[in-house]
């Protein structure tokens, strides 16, 4: 309740008959305690003997339908803004069933000492509401309704508030108080379970509960990606520097490593549902069965795993966000290995260092050679400059060898058995030879030294056009979604006569526009047909 203590008589009343309604349905609902912050309203007055004689006849009213009220002081409250002021009132006030409320959000945010609190009695803290916040230079209103997080989540002080809160013998809930637009926007379930384990953090840290003792990671063993197409991931780890280094024996997952950082590529079912994602981390541990109970004691879920016979038996949990983590002992006696589950490549074959040159076999027996003993990439640098630099597509006669030349060599003259063979000539042309009736290409065998004609590029198609049909268009035979352009009809005659002028002469009809005006004789025609004559 708000805006109670410390205003007018008549205002005071109405407030009286607002808290009757509210303690029966609390009574009804078996809620004990009612929260009242203190005023914020313009007409309350700064008079602390008021507000104490208020507070206690509600606390009165209260009494009768079994509920107590706690008294909290807001960090914006209009006269009583701090713990140890709302705690005077309440002890001048000395109702068994008032007491205050501490919330460490409203004591932290405004530098208050929570070193007071030990001298106010157990039994009068009604209520204790517990928030963290980060430390931002804003409005303390602003900041607390939308920047409040879990205790162990801010930069506030709320483990130490606690340890004070208990010595004075405190026995009650420990409650959170949070607002914050992230949490309203978030999943209920996934929110709660955080809220609590902050709770059994915050409860470890004062000592009120002894948890598994933490165990700190000492580095990554791996990342986990899982991906539906793993071309572009495994470029993207070539260019990085990394190599493929193993297969799982049971898994469609490849390890990838450069140096000590580890990526495991996983194109299994689960990554054909999302794109590329983070699936997994493994973490190096010195005790991973001691990592994995403290992370149960957490609330964070132990997954099950599928184990093939021989596998690495291996730890893991859900993160908050639904990343498994994994707890590893790489390479650590006495504990299993999980690279152990992976075969190793071969490493690719290294080229050969340095360029060896071949030359070109001696002609056989029968044929002629155009081209002095050379090596074979000079010949194919020597082929392909001519064919890029011819401006046709031509077939050289060392591209189409005839049947009775030995393969490696080349002839400028094929022979054919109806004809002899001409004199070869050596040309002065920069361009190459080509033949008179030149072969097939599926008959040549390829080679480095073929000029192969260039291919045009094939003309895209165009794209196709929907058009749209007006008022009297015929449409044409054609693809239903291609219609050809309609045909426009002519104008047709007027159904209605038009009216009669001054004479006796009926108006003429309007004739339709001719596409030849100037063609007498189909003018003459038409005139006749509509019983016109001349003159």
């Amino acid at each position: 309740m708000r805006d109670i203590e410390a205003v007018p008589a008549e205002e005071f009343a109405r407030n009286l008959r607002r808290a009757r309604h509210k303690f029966e349905l609390m009574r009804r609902l078996g809620a004990d305690t009612v929260l009242v912050c203190s005023s914020v309203s313009p007409d309350a007055v700064d008079d602390d003997a008021l507000a104490a004689e208020q507070l206690s006849e509600l606390a009165g009213l209260a009494e009768d339908f079994g509920v107590r009220v706690a008294y909290e002081a807001l960090a914006w409250g209009r006269h009583v803004s701090t713990y140890d002021h709302a705690w005077r009132i309440v002890e001048a006030a000395g109702h068994p069933a008032l007491g205050t409320c501490l919330d460490s959000f409203h004591i932290l945010s405004r530098g208050s000492d929570p070193r007071g609190i030990e001298d106010i009695p157990g039994e009068k803290i009604f209520f204790l509401q517990l928030a963290d916040a980060p430390l931002p230079a804003m409005d303390v209103l602003q900041w607390s309704r939308h920047h409040r997080c879990f205790p162990g989540q801010g930069g506030l002080d709320v483990a130490g508030l606690l340890r004070h809160v208990l010595r004075t013998g405190y026995d009650g809930p420990l409650s959170l108080e949070v607002f914050n637009d992230v949490f309203r926007q978030s999943e209920a379930g996934p929110t709660a379970v955080d809220a609590q384990r902050s709770l059994r953090v915050l409860q470890e840290t004062v000592g009120l509960t002894t948890p598994p003792p933490p165990v700190v990671p000492t580095g990554v063993a791996f990342a986990e990606l899982v991906t539906p197409d793993a071309a572009p991931v495994t470029a993207l780890l070539g260019a990085l520097g990394f190599a493929r280094t193993g297969r799982h024996r049971s898994k469609p997952v490849d390890l990838w490593q450069r140096g000590d950082a580890r990526v495991l590529v996983n194109t299994g079912p689960a990554g054909r549902r999302d794109g590329t994602r983070l699936a997994a981390v493994g973490l190096e541990s010195p005790d991973p069965a001691g990592a994995a109970r403290r992370a149960e004691a957490l609330l964070a879920p132990v997954l099950p795993r599928r184990r093939a016979p021989g596998d690495a038996p291996l730890e893991a949990v859900a993160a908050p966000d639904g990343t498994e983590l994994f707890f590893c002992a790489t390479g650590r006696p006495g504990h299993p290995d999980w690279r152990a589950d992976f075969t190793r490549d071969a490493p690719p074959p290294r080229p050969a260092t340095g360029a060896a040159s071949t030359t070109s076999p001696s002609p056989s027996p029968g044929t002629s050679s155009t081209r002095p003993p050379s090596s074979t990439a000079a010949s194919s640098a020597s082929a392909r400059s001519r064919a890029s630099t011819s401006p046709t597509p031509t077939v050289s006669s060392a591209a189409v060898p005839s049947a009775t030349t030995t393969a490696g060599s080349a002839s400028c003259c094929p022979s054919a058995p109806h004809r002899p063979t001409p004199p070869c000539t050596p040309s002065t042309s920069p361009w190459p030879p080509t033949t008179s009736s030149p072969r097939p290409a599926a008959s040549a065998p390829p080679g480095p030294a073929a000029a192969r004609p260039r291919q045009l590029p094939r003309r895209p198609r165009r794209p196709v056009r929907v058009r749209r049909r007006r008022a009297g268009d015929v449409p044409g035979a054609g693809h239903p979604l291609r219609p050809r352009r309609a045909r426009r009809l002519p104008p047709l005659l007027h159904p209605h006569p038009r009216p009669r002028l001054r004479g006796t002469r009926p108006a003429r009809p309007r004739l339709p526009r001719l596409r030849r005006p100037n063609a007498p004789v189909r003018l003459a025609a038409q005139h006749a047909a509509r019983g016109f004559t001349a003159g």
